[in-house]
């Protein structure tokens, strides 16, 4: 905040800190440059005027000539031995603050000599509305004109080769010309540097290691990214099979591991097969378009609020796409009607909808599916894991005590929601903490995509240690009920306690938890302000990503957070609100509504889908929030169920879960480079005590 108002004192004599805002040279202050580590947005951007580039190469050189005056080693030895000082003999720079900081500068010279680096062309783009800019160029310009002696033939031709290179089309002030259109309309995605810490999930620090900020925004729903049995089997894989994958699928990298998660998929789904993917996204893409493209005369109907992997994949596809309303049915079926039965058709939909919160009447697309001879196409990415008695989404979910009955069979349930299905897509890369993305359907649809879908056939396979973590992370799930229910708990206190302060949530029936703000200024200023005042993290959601003027604020409530941490997130909400003057739900209501959100006639709450029996409010078996300072349930039969899953290949295990190793010194002087006091068949596994994790015996009688 110092530096903000540094700079403040100069809005009035520079362009550039005058038209740009308070938020944005926050931000610009705080964010690491990409191309530049060792120095700031804002400081790269200084580089390239004529006023602050030459006073910051002048100063980096008095910085780096500071530190490197005494530079001998002779000299510094000397120095050590007059002041006593016994230096290790595996001492390092960091252990010292002069030598550490002497790097510190000369790293960062290097790289404002490097930014300063730029092509003239790029320096007279920027001189539009910077006098300073101005007056540079034309001095440069006027030494140019200066010729003291005639100009060799080879010196001419030279010149205009030059002027013909100049002349070609400015590809960097296009680049820029499009930045400042995102700029203009407030679309512009800014990268805040988050790095969530595996001990203290949902916490995660900035830029600096020291600041520490409170996670409301992440995709890892029930904190799998650090679960312990997860963390545990990825440090096995790593040891037995390295960490990439070697090639594609179809070379040196299909093996047992990813097909091992593909069978749990398929499992999950109680369909033939699955198919996994680098990402939801590229399984999305992929999949459409290479359906849309092999059908004869295909017809894709997609719902307005589609995910932009599907609409790309439509579009790929290069078969005709029918938008229907969201949720329409009777919009839908009238477009649906509009076609030959025999015309091939795919309806692609969400399970739910991950910016408003909604649910897709699955069973009753299905229903005009079959009745107008289309396939069915419903993405799960952000219901797995979430919802159902197993995890596998809310097609799962709609037929709860009948698919609780079924357990771990592989074999679908003739007539329920999910087996009506054709084709479920969902991620890795969200409630099951990993990445990656997958397909599941019957056997010849998926060995199709498998030899047809360039998005499958030509990229790398992932890493052996992810599909494993994905695998124990998905066997964890299926097994273990209490992270779901209680997730689902802790959302419906967060909804509560906002409708209570008239805090405007898009009503809906799932987890997502959408703040309505209504512009994109304002979105952004409240999560700078969230960050920055109450050191809590989340995302403003800005165009395209939501409709202009329905600005959200998208927050996420894990079964992690704390009753303590609850209490502090909708107090800063409440005082962001108040501070920045933003609408709340009388507000809306007064304007007419918008987004769902005070709309005459609308719901304010939406009953939700996980019932209160679901939940165990009946028989009092609900989770309880957890409190600061107390740990999180690891489930032993989960533990068990997700660790028998690679007896094959990495050896049997049991005893506590060791989720770390020991440091790479304590690792290299023994002999074995696996964990301590685990059993693996008869090798002893070598691991530090301290990241003992205590598990019960499992309850055997339970569905494994």
């Amino acid at each position: 905040m110092d530096k903000l108002s540094t700079l403040s004192r100069f809005k009035a004599s520079c362009p550039f800190l005058g038209r740009t805002k308070t938020s944005t040279l926050r931000s610009l202050c705080t964010s690491t440059s990409t191309r530049f580590p060792s120095i700031s947005l804002l400081t790269e951007r200084a580089t390239n005027c004529p006023v602050m580039g030459p006073a910051l190469t002048v100063r980096s050189k008095e910085i780096v000539a500071g530190y490197a005056s005494m530079a001998g080693n002779s000299d510094i030895d000397q120095i050590h031995r007059e002041k006593g000082v016994n230096v290790p003999a595996d001492a390092s720079v960091e252990m010292c603050p002069h030598a550490s900081a002497a790097r510190a500068a000369a790293r960062m010279a290097d790289d404002l000599t490097k930014a300063a680096k730029k092509d003239l062309s790029s320096k007279a783009a920027a001189a539009a509305g910077c006098p300073f800019h101005k007056a540079a160029l034309e001095n440069t310009a006027k030494a140019a004109t200066v010729v003291p002696h005639p100009v060799p033939a080879a010196t001419a031709s030279t010149s205009a080769s030059t002027s013909a290179h100049t002349s070609a089309y400015n590809y960097e002030s296009f680049y820029r010309d499009e930045l400042e259109k995102k700029h203009k309309d407030k679309s512009y995605r800014y990268f805040n540097n988050i790095n969530r810490l595996a001990n203290k999930f949902p916490v995660a620090h900035t830029a600096k290691v020291e600041d520490e900020v409170q996670v409301w925004c992440s995709n890892d729903y029930l904190g799998m990214g650090n679960n312990p049995v997860v963390l545990e089997t990825m440090h096995r894989t790593l040891d037995r099979y390295g960490h990439g994958a070697g090639g594609t699928r179809n070379i040196a990298g299909n093996g047992a591991l990813h097909l091992g998660l593909e069978r749990e998929l398929a499992t999950l789904h109680r369909k033939d097969a699955a198919l996994v993917f680098s990402s939801c996204y590229v399984a999305n893409d992929a999949t459409l378009s290479t359906l849309g493209s092999k059908l004869p005369g295909c017809v894709m109907f997609s719902d307005q609020s589609n995910h932009a992997s599907m609409i790309q994949g439509m579009r790929h596809s290069g078969a005709k796409r029918v938008i229907f309303k969201h949720n329409d049915l009777e919009d839908l079926e009238n477009k649906l009607k509009m076609y030959p039965k025999e015309t091939p058709k795919l309806i692609a939909f969400e399970s739910v909808y991950s910016m408003c919160g909604s649910i897709g009447p699955i069973s009753e697309i299905c229903d005009l599916a079959e009745k107008y001879g289309a396939l069915t196409f419903l993405d799960e990415v952000h219901a797995v894991g979430l919802y159902g008695p197993r995890g596998a989404g809310v097609a799962e979910h709609l037929d709860y005590e009948a698919q609780l009955a079924a357990g771990d069979s592989p074999d679908p349930l003739p007539g329920s929601v999910m087996d009506r299905i054709d084709i479920i897509t969902g991620t890795l890369g969200k409630s099951y903490g990993a990445v990656g993305g997958y397909i599941a359907g019957s056997d010849d649809f998926i060995d199709m995509i498998r030899s047809y879908a360039p998005g499958f056939i030509f990229t790398t396979s992932l890493p052996p240690a992810t599909v494993a973590g994905a695998q124990a992370s998905i066997a964890y799930q299926k097994t273990y009920l209490g992270d779901r229910q209680l997730k689902q708990v802790n959302v419906r206190e967060a909804k509560r306690r906002f409708a209570e302060l008239d805090i405007p949530v898009v009503p809906g029936p799932s987890h997502i938890l959408p703040v309505l703000v209504g512009d994109a200024a304002l979105a952004k200023a409240a999560s700078d302000k969230l960050l920055y005042d109450h050191s809590i993290y989340v995302q403003a959601i800005n165009y395209p990503t939501v409709a202009v003027g329905e600005e959200r604020l998208r927050i996420t409530v894990t079964q992690r957070h704390t009753v303590e941490q609850i209490n502090k997130l909708v107090s800063a909400v409440d005082q962001v609100f108040t501070d920045l003057s933003i609408n709340r739900i009388k507000d809306w209501k007064a304007l007419g509504g918008r987004a769902t959100v005070g709309v005459p006639g609308q719901e304010e709450v939406v009953e939700p889908i996980w019932t209160k029996e679901q939940l165990g409010e009946k028989t009092g078996t609900t989770p309880k929030t957890l409190r600061d300072g107390e740990k999180d349930v690891v489930d032993p039969q989960g533990v068990f169920v997700a660790r028998s899953r690679f007896d094959h290949l990495l050896g049997s295990i049991s005893g506590p879960l060791r989720s770390s190793y020991q440091s790479a010194s304590a690792s290299a002087s023994s002999s074995s480079s696996v964990p301590k006091a685990l059993k693996t068949g008869t090798t002893p596994l070598d691991l530090a005590q301290t990241t003992d994790i205590p598990v019960a015996p499992p309850k055997l009688s339970a569905v494994a």
